[in-house]
């Protein structure tokens, strides 16, 4: 196994992490439950090749294939792959996700014209849910729960309580910038406490390695620091990117894809003048800003 090559682990019995170094741009984690019998799958892979890894190490793992999928949100790194595993599977989303799926159509071509995704059909929800709904793995019980608006409208948060393992999707980047251009700061600090009540001891989060709730405190310590830089930028009368520029971000400079920070801003800048949590904002005005806080360069899609 090299740094650069998916691997798997097994946090609990039945139950494993499938993780996608480094976990940058269009680098997702993805997971599966299975009792021998049945297999359960938690998000897909941005890429037809790498959706086909992911389905070959769960033939490796000795499960059988997935009869449900679970998507965390509609991005289609965690999505794009939902094509690889519809046949002879259900495909589970809230709501919301299954619509912005549908909306947003090959949205990762538009933004990465030259990444080779392959052969993807847009493959939404065909069973969708509004707040919780239960599922059982055998003898594990699966609870996949709505947070609310957080790093979009649409969040599915995966809960295995007795095995005290949370797959959180992008509520959580682990070593990564949170991205809320699609969601709301207010809704994910929100979400930050659904997931301190459910006592989960081991955290798979939607990038970046396998992590505990400590990631959670530092989540948090950075959406509180982009809401007071944001408040005090807008109170400047300050663009999103002026204040983002002049930001020292501390702790959280080694973090992956710091421009990010000027797309958080423009949310917190939304939600400070009113507009309701997940409203949506101009995204390529949001890209053409990430690309200026990149020096220049547009972002890289890694996978």
């Amino acid at each position: 196994m090299t740094a650069e090559e998916p691997y798997v682990l097994q946090p609990a019995p039945g139950v494993y992490a499938y993780v996608q170094p480094d976990g940058g741009w269009c680098l997702n984690n993805a997971g599966f439950v299975s009792d021998g019998g049945r297999t359960l799958l938690v998000d897909t892979a941005a890429t037809e090749r790498r959706a086909l890894a992911l389905r070959a190490a769960v033939e490796a793992a000795g499960a059988p294939a997935p009869g449900v999928v679970v998507n965390t949100h509609h991005h289609g790194d965690h999505t794009y792959g939902n094509g690889v595993f519809a046949d002879g599977a259900v495909i589970i989303g809230h709501e919301n996700a299954r619509a912005e799926q549908l909306a947003a159509g090959h949205q990762l071509e538009l933004i990465w014209p030259t990444t080779d995704f392959g052969a993807i059909d847009i493959t939404a929800p065909t069973l969708t849910y509004a707040d919780r709904l239960t599922l059982h793995v055998g003898e594990t019980e699966v609870r996949v729960i709505h947070p609310g608006v957080a790093h979009t409208t649409g969040d599915s948060v995966v809960w295995l309580p007795r095995q005290r393992v949370v797959f959180t999707g992008d509520l959580v980047f682990a070593g990564g910038t949170p991205f809320l251009a699609m969601g709301s700061l207010s809704g994910s600090l929100r979400a930050l406490e659904l997931l301190r009540g459910l006592g989960a001891e081991t955290v798979v989060p939607g990038h970046g390695p396998l992590t505990d709730p400590s990631a959670y405190e530092a989540t948090e310590r950075y959406l509180l620091f982009v809401a007071e830089l944001a408040r005090e930028g807008r109170e400047k009368g300050l663009t999103p990117l002026e204040t983002a520029r002049q930001a020292d971000l501390g702790e959280f400079a080694a973090w992956r894809e710091s421009e990010r920070l000027v797309a958080n801003v423009h949310r917190a800048y939304a939600e400070l003048a009113g507009e309701a949590e997940g409203a949506p904002l101009d995204i390529m005005a949001v890209l053409r800003d990430m690309t200026v806080m990149n020096g220049g360069t547009p972002i890289l899609c890694h996978a």
